[in-house]
This record gives C-alpha cells, sequence and structure tokens, in this order.
C-alpha cells in the first residue's frame, strides 16, 4: 500500500504494517487505498517530529532493526527538499526510496585484474558477517554521493580521501525487494577505484573485520554463492555484477548476458522479477564465460 504525503508516495508499506501506522491516528489517515501522512502535519519539521515519534515507538516493540540515530531523507527524488526525516532503521518499514554509494577496489595486475571484498563485522545490524563491496554505505539526510565515499572509503578501508576522491562514477544500481524488516528500495550509485598493487586496505571503525583481495573468475564464484561463509550481500552482488559486465568478464553475447544486465534496474525490464528470483542460478550458468 502507498504512503503517501500531500499526494505524493513516499513509500510502500504491506497490509500489517499499514494496519499498525493507522492507530497512529494523530499521524497518519487511513484509506481503502492506502496511508497518508496527517495533512495538519504541514511542515517537514512537523512531519520529522511525529513520524520519529513512531519509530521510537516501533523499535520499542522491537519491529525495527538496531537503531542508528541516523535519518534518510524522504523525499520526491535524491537531492530534493525532504517532506520528513525518518531514522533509517525504519527505513524498510515504511518502504522509502534510500541512496547508497558503493566502490569497487579494484587493481590491475600481471596476470589481470582483481577485485577487494570486505567481510562486515558480525555486529552489523544489516547483513552481518557477509561479505561486501570495499567501500560501501547509506547515504544520510544532508550527506552527498561524494562525501559519503570519502568517509566510507576511510572508515572501511583506510583508503586516505585524495584516493578516494579518484573513485569515478559508473552510474546507479536499483534494488527493490522484500525483506523481514519491510520493503528495500534503495538506489545504489556505484564507483571503481582503481588502487595501487601495494595498497592494502586497514579498517578504521570495526565495521569490517577482514579484507580479501580476487580475480574476477573467483568474484563471480562468490556472488552466486546462498550458503556458507563466503555469501555476499545481495546489495554488493548487484555492484559487482555491475563490474564484471563493464569489465567485459562475462561475453556481452553469453546466453545469460541480458537477463543478468537487467538484474541491475529492475524497472527496466518486465522479466526481472522472475529473474530476481533466480539471480544466483543465472551467476552460476554466467560463470563459464569467465
Amino acid at each position: 500500500m502507498p504512503l503517501r504525503v500531500d499526494g505524493c508516495t513516499a513509500g510502500w508499506i504491506d497490509p500489517h504494517r499499514a494496519a499498525r501506522l493507522a492507530r497512529f491516528d494523530d499521524v497518519f489517515v487511513h484509506a481503502s487505498d492506502g496511508l497518508a501522512v496527517h495533512p495538519r502535519l504541514e511542515t517537514a519539521e512537523r512531519r520529522t517530529s511525529a513520524v520519529d515519534h513512531v519509530a521510537r515507538t516501533l523499535a520499542r516493540e522491537g519491529a525495527l532493526s538496531a537503531w542508528r540515530d541516523e535519518r534518510y531523507a524522504v523525499a520526491p527524488c535524491f537531492g530534493a527538499p525532504p517532506w520528513f526525516l525518518l531514522e533509517r532503521a525504519a527505513a524498510r518499514y515504511f518502504g522509502i526510496h534510500t541512496y547508497a554509494a558503493h566502490v569497487n577496489g579494484l587493481v590491475r595486475r600481471d596476470d589481470g585484474i582483481m577485485l577487494w571484498f570486505a567481510r562486515r563485522s558480525p555486529a552489523k545490524a544489516i547483513d552481518p558477517n557477509r561479505l561486501d563491496n570495499l567501500v560501501g554505505g547509506g547515504i544520510a539526510a544532508g550527506d552527498t554521493v561524494a562525501s559519503s565515499v570519502t568517509r566510507e572509503a576511510w572508515e572501511e578501508s583506510g583508503i586516505p580521501a585524495p584516493l578516494a576522491r579518484c573513485a569515478a562514477s559508473t552510474g546507479p544500481v536499483h534494488v527493490c525487494r522484500d525483506q523481514p524488516d519491510g520493503l528495500q528500495r534503495e538506489t545504489i550509485f556505484a564507483h571503481d577505484l582503481w588502487l595501487p598493487v601495494e595498497f592494502v586496505p586497514q579498517a578504521q571503525d570495526g565495521e569490517v573485520v577482514e579484507h580479501r583481495l580476487v580475480d574476477l573468475a573467483r568474484a563471480a564464484e562468490l556472488i552466486a554463492q546462498t550458503e556458507g561463509p563466503d555469501v555476499v550481500t545481495a546489495d554488493a552482488s548487484l555492484v559487482i555484477l555491475d563490474c564484471l559486465l563493464r569489465q567485459g568478464a562475462i561475453a556481452p553475447d553469453a546466453a545469460e548476458f541480458l537477463a543478468l544486465a537487467a538484474l541491475r534496474h529492475p524497472a527496466m525490464a518486465g522479466a526481472v522479477g522472475r529473474m530476481g528470483a533466480n539471480f544466483s542460478a543465472s551467476c552460476r550458468a554466467a560463470r563459464r564465460h569467465l
């Protein structure tokens, strides 16, 4: 069901969560075709305060992931003035459109192109202990893509700012999937960063517990795994798939090429819903082309 602000869709909520939010009748108005932020909350500041109270109540009920004390901007589009700000832990519950910046850490060696992976800490609220891109993080309210890349590059891998600023934008990939904590709708601004051969990542903030350098064939094997200790997050898998396609690691005439390419942009292909359910199988099938 849509969650609307001033007649515009700001999020998507399943019926169970919509029914729970409707009980906050001083914040939301419930109708047969969706939920709306109460019209009396006519400013971003008032909406933010009211929705924050709702989010804190939901957190006390155990309905959210771990509280972050970090807010996302809920807006018509990226960078636009927000309708309201929302605690990150509630983003999926409300099904809002979130944004992130990820970086492929690439190394060019005599024996071919290599790719760095980072392992998330077991203490992470989302996808603990899974493999991830070398750099990645959500873009908080008031932040920019560039500042997110620079900050996360240092915190997660010890990449100094002058080097991090060399990360080249490669375009967005999109995630839309139902999760236990709600709907993940995210645009990831993907980047490539070519690192010196001698560079070794060093985590600075405890959110990453391991770094691993692999060739592109091994990278494809990793994003195809669905169980075991080396499962890669869905977000990072899409960013790495995008990198493999751009680096020519999967041949354009491979039978799975178009289907794999479509996975990066769910709104662009009608078959993506079906392909999304078979992402790992598709990656496994494509490995023979590396």
